[in-house]
């Protein structure tokens, strides 16, 4: 695990007390107690994450644009799926949806190697070039259709998908090792629910742990290409 805090450069004072703030206020007191969570929170610059339009905003609690329609998920939403993730370090994470590159930042203060997939190339492109800059070398951006896993990387103790799926798909439970877990958002338009599944002597333990709005998960085993998006990890 690559847990060592980043240095910002050029960061301003403003910009580090609103990450801050923004743990102590919009995370922990909404009930994310997982310590490592929040260190990570506080160590991970989301600014660098977004366009620099959206600089200013960028430690407020609301999902924000970074092109091709999708934009990074909220910071309690992020917190919140690293917490029920359950990691100690020793893991190996594979997240669906890279996005920014923002969640598998995160998860990189968390666990030992995290496996991001995009399917669009350019943003997939510029996430890796981003992790790449900021030393995050635990991380690696792979380009492809997520809702399959990734074979290739399996098998994983924990899954993490930024994108809503019609149902689980089977790929991620079969990548997924005996007391993995992955945490899920299924559902479709303003009907979603994020799960916790834990996979125990062959079954999945469900657990239902908020109502949530993600981009449709896209791909083989994700969402009609038409669904409506709106929020993305």
């Amino acid at each position: 695990m690559d847990g060592e805090s980043k240095i910002v450069q050029g960061e301003t004072v403003e910009l580090e007390a609103a990450r801050q703030e923004m743990v102590a206020r919009q995370i922990r007191d909404r009930g994310i107690r997982d310590e490592r969570v929040l260190n990570a929170m506080r160590t991970v610059p989301r600014h660098l994450f977004v366009p620099p339009e959206y600089e200013s905003r960028a430690y407020s609690d609301e999902p924000l644009p970074i092109g091709e329609e999708q934009t990074i998920s909220q910071p309690f939403m992020v917190a919140a799926m690293a917490e029920a993730l359950s990691l100690e370090g020793h893991e190996r994470v594979l997240e669906i949806g890279g996005g920014s590159g923002y969640q598998a930042a995160v998860l990189s203060q968390l666990a030992l190697e995290v496996i991001a997939i995009e399917a669009r190339p350019a943003l997939g492109a510029a996430a890796a070039d981003r992790i790449d800059r900021l030393g995050y070398r635990n991380v690696s951006v792979k380009i492809g259709d997520g809702s399959a896993g990734w074979p290739s990387g399996s098998p994983y103790q924990a899954i993490l998908v930024t994108a809503a799926a019609p149902s689980v798909p089977q790929p991620l439970l079969d990548q997924l090792v005996e007391g993995g877990r992955i945490v899920i958002p299924v559902g479709q338009d303003e009907h979603q629910e994020l799960l916790r599944l834990v996979k125990r002597d062959g079954r999945i333990a469900r657990q239902s742990l908020y109502a949530c709005r993600f981009v449709p998960l896209i791909g083989r085993y994700g969402q009609r290409q038409d669904t409506r998006e709106t929020n993305r990890g």
